[in-house]
């Protein structure tokens, strides 16, 4: 038998009963003289009285009267409880739609009420993160806990309905389902409050608790699906080597960067950015992109554009990217022919080739497989285009060792922000290292390596591995030595070059 309005309305009593003890200004007893106009215990018993005798009078009632006057009774029976009744409740099921998706406002207020839980319920919940390092605790059901904001009190319960489902095996069995949901109950003179400016502050709260407890991910493609693993990888600014004038501009770059949703929208412009790191190779790039990520708590996305087939698959790849991510195309001078030099000097290589008819076979089929019809336009569009004001905050970064080769319309102010040349190892780069792998800031062997620097050309990733011990107990001046015998040898080939290049031009 389904439950009747006045059930509800009983309910309902008793509900504004455990209000009014908690919170007794609400019906008016306010303090005169030092004390209340009314003993809660006073309270209690008083409406219980009522709520009893109402129960009695019902149940009489129904016995004697016939159904349509009952029907009426329940009906009018409701609007006085709404009139009675100063609170307002809404609630956030877990579940919503059609295809039954987990509803985001459900998560946000789950993450935001975790710590409110953990102080105040007395039956909690326990689980093993995402990340699998932390115990996250929760309500349990039929829970309770009080929140304040701005001076406004309110209640957050949480709840379950269960209903039965017939079996899919057996039409004779039935399976139980349980639908989670979080009730919010605030005084009704509090709505404007509560579902404007709270409401908001609850999801932008629970958001921002899930971003920082979240398992990052680092992304790869093939053809138009990504698919992860956990990013875990250790880099961060404090251990990357480079200028520390430039790299304190470029965190502060990024962190601007992040924090500013509300001015892009204003100007309106996308929220991304683009960044084009370009050197030669082992100078850091990959290194500095992790170091973005783990700055900014962001996914990676690595995208490798040889394996997009077409410009539908890679705007598919965009859409299917998320908020808060770097997506990141390593080396895009070698994934496509962006430049109608480059595609012409490949053409006439490919002609060459194809006069022998076996060749010309050959290299019609591995053209089948390994062509990609992404164009620069594509990519254009990738970048800056309609689609990419999907989703928000987010970086494009492009890597490149030949910044000379990349078509100028690729490297524009407005799709790549910011240029970045990560050059060879200076000498506070050097320090950096020699700290981080050896725990020295200082040596006798620090001012030849710092002259030696000065004239030649070396990478970060060569003098690390200079550095890098080679056993537990290996002597600091050992590798310091390793990376001057190095720089020496270097200085005296880089010499002879030059004799040999003087001889040759007489």
């Amino acid at each position: 038998m389904r439950r009747n309005e006045m059930d509800i309305f009983v309910t309902h009593i008793l509900n504004l009963l455990y209000k009014t003890i908690s919170e007794p200004e609400i019906c008016g007893q306010e303090k005169v003289g030092g004390g209340n106009r009314m003993n809660p215990g006073d309270t209690f018993g008083h409406l219980g009285s009522i709520v009893g005798s109402l129960m009695f009078v019902w149940a009489m009632f129904k016995q004697f009267f016939p159904y349509q006057l009952i029907n009426q009774i329940e009906k009018h029976s409701q609007r006085l409880v709404i009139y009675m009744y100063p609170y307002i409740q809404i609630t956030f099921n877990e579940f919503t739609g059609e295809r039954l998706m987990r509803s985001e406002a459900y998560s946000a207020i789950e993450n935001y009420l975790s710590s409110k839980a953990s102080t105040q319920a007395k039956r909690l919940k326990g689980d093993i993160g995402k990340n699998n390092q932390s115990l996250v605790l929760s309500m349990d059901d039929h829970e309770e806990v009080a929140d304040e904001f701005n001076g406004l009190k309110l209640w957050w319960a949480s709840g379950k309905h269960i209903s039965k489902a017939q079996s899919t095996v057996s039409f004779h069995h039935s399976m139980s389902e349980e639908r989670r949901y979080y009730k919010l109950t605030f005084h009704k003179r509090n709505r404007d409050v509560i579902l404007g400016t709270y409401l908001n502050y609850v999801m932008e709260e629970g958001k921002a608790i899930r971003v920082k407890n979240r398992q990052r991910k680092l992304y790869t493609n093939s053809g138009a699906h990504w698919s992860h693993v956990v990013f875990e990888h250790p880099a961060t600014f404090q251990t990357l080597a480079m200028d520390p004038e430039e790299k304190e501009m470029i965190i502060d770059d990024l962190i601007t960067f992040s924090k500013a949703g509300g001015f892009y929208s204003r100007i309106g412009r996308a929220w991304k950015r683009g960044y084009l790191l370009y050197g030669p190779p082992g100078t850091g790039k990959s290194t500095m992109i992790a170091a973005m990520a783990n700055l900014l708590g962001y996914d990676l996305y690595d995208l490798e554009l040889t394996a997009v087939k077409e410009n539908t698959e890679l705007r598919k790849l965009l859409i299917e990217t998320s908020s808060k991510s770097i997506i990141v195309i390593e080396d895009i001078d070698c994934s496509l022919d962006l430049t109608g030099q480059r595609r012409k000097k490949k053409e006439k290589e490919e002609e060459g080739k194809e006069k022998d008819p076996g060749q010309k076979q050959q290299g019609m089929q591995e053209r089948d497989v390994r062509t990609s019809q992404v164009t620069l336009s594509g990519l254009l569009n990738f970048i800056d285009g309609l689609w990419s004001s999907c989703g928000g905050e987010r970086l494009i970064v492009f890597t490149t060792n030949y910044v000379e080769k990349l078509d100028p319309a690729l490297v524009r102010k407005g799709r790549m922000d910011k240029h970045i040349e990560l050059s060879y190892c200076g000498f506070e780069a050097f320090k950096l290292l020699a700290k981080n792998y050896l725990n020295i800031e200082s040596h006798h062997l620090f001012g030849t390596i710092h002259e030696l620097l000065k004239e030649i050309k070396i990478t970060p990733a060569d003098v690390a591995e200079h550095l890098m011990p080679k056993s537990s107990f290996g002597d600091a001046e050992i590798y310091l030595k390793s990376l001057i015998q190095a720089l020496e040898l270097a200085k005296e080939d880089a010499r002879k070059s030059s004799a040999w290049s003087s001889l040759d031009s007489k």
